[in-house]
């Protein structure tokens, strides 16, 4: 189980859509994470990876090791 504070503008939002759409705020919470979770793990995944490398690449050469 997760509990998540959120800042009183935020959880006033989302009482508010819950209750105009008839969903319950854990729906819309749900759905939040799903739809960003993986462009969080892109980014702060791909910053750990570079904080690693510290070689740049043209594109040429990210296009040629990705073999695309």
């Amino acid at each position: 189980m997760l509990a998540v504070p959120l800042n009183p503008d935020l959880q006033n939002r989302l009482a508010a859509l819950a209750e105009r759409t008839g969903r319950t705020e854990t729906f819309f919470a749900q759905q939040a994470i799903e739809q960003h979770l993986e462009d969080l793990e892109d980014y702060y995944l791909g910053m750990k990876a570079l904080e690693k490398s510290k070689r740049t690449l043209t594109p040429a050469e990210v296009k040629s090791e990705l073999g695309l």
